[in-house]
């Protein structure tokens, strides 16, 4: 070990006094070092050359292979924590759902487990949960995806929203008429929620966004109306960013807690998997409206909850 040590420290710097500095011993004992190297390998890894040193073809060869384990054992080593391993979970989130719901949380996991490290990836719903290195997926859909095990998280449904002063004047579904209407990239949202409410469907001229967080912000800025998943956007409902004009709302489709089956589950995935589908579950309070609006039904409409037909959606949420 010490051999290899030397040896990476003089190829690192092409300097045995630098790296005798570096490993706080002198150029002569890094010089042994590396000499007891070559004699094991029967071949030279330096060359002398005017300044200094310079790799042959064997140590070019071999300098990344130690390089790369040196690293890989002060990664482990550095995960070692008061007498405690500390554990490492890879996480992809679609953008809307990491973004308006789960860095909201996050930190609470954090503080009830300090051991695990978390890193989130937000994606566009389509993931390599294998290639990717992912330990989870959370995505948007119907939970039907090949070689993955799927747990519901939130259902996503949909209602109108807006800035709480542009709810003031919304008391029917016609009022939406007269307003701007923000649209995602899909077709057809608004028009299943038009028919849920039992309104005509007005012409549609309103802005395009890639993203609900981007409706979310255009609506709270007074920009028109989104229709959005109550779930994922009722911080900003609390906070008064966000009202809630009508009780209608629109099933789309959910957000799944997914894996792949052929994954062992680590402690880490175990205790946060737990977590997650703790917080999932948790009760919403009643949404609240700037002024009392006429009571009007949920549909929930192609939820699997409610008949045998599945959405199969995999829209990016």
């Amino acid at each position: 070990m010490n051999a290899l040590r030397s040896f990476e420290a003089a190829a690192r710097h092409l300097s045995l006094t630098k790296a005798g500095l570096e490993l706080r011993v002198t150029q002569a004992a890094v010089s042994q070092q590396v000499r007891i190297l070559e004699d094991s390998l029967g071949v030279k890894l330096f060359r002398r050359v005017p300044r200094g040193l310079a790799l042959t073809e064997e140590g070019e060869a071999l300098l990344p292979a130690i390089s790369d384990a040196f690293g890989r054992i002060n990664q482990v080593l550095d995960r070692f924590e008061n007498g405690r391993m500390r554990e490492m979970l890879t996480i992809g989130a679609v953008g809307t759902f990491a973004s308006a719901w789960l860095l909201q949380r996050l930190g609470n996991f954090g503080r009830s487990h300090p051991h695990i490290d978390v890193r989130v990836f937000a994606n566009n719903n389509r993931v390599d949960l294998a290639g990717e290195g992912l330990d989870y997926a959370i995505r948007f859909g119907d939970g039907a995806w090949h070689g993955t095990s799927a747990e519901r998280l939130v259902d996503a449904l949909f209602t109108p929203m807006c800035a709480p002063a542009v709810a003031t004047r919304l008391r029917t579904p016609a009022d939406l008429h007269r307003e701007v209407l923000l649209r995602s990239y899909r077709p057809g949202e608004w028009a299943q929620w038009f028919e849920a409410a039992n309104c005509k469907q007005p012409r549609m001229t309103g802005p395009i966004f890639d993203s609900s967080v981007s409706l979310a912000h255009a609506a709270a800025q007074g920009g028109g109306v989104a229709l959005l998943p109550v779930a994922l956007f009722w911080y900003d409902v609390l906070r008064k960013r966000l009202a809630c004009p009508y009780d209608t709302q629109v099933y789309l489709g959910s957000y799944w807690l997914t894996s792949l089956k052929s994954k062992p589950v680590s402690p880490a995935m175990q205790a946060f998997r737990d977590w997650l589908l703790a917080e999932s579950t948790k009760a919403r309070p009643r949404v609240v409206k700037p002024k009392p609006a006429r009571a009007r039904r949920q549909v929930l409409a192609g939820h699997p909850h409610a008949d045998s037909r599945s959405t199969r959606g995999q829209s990016v949420r």
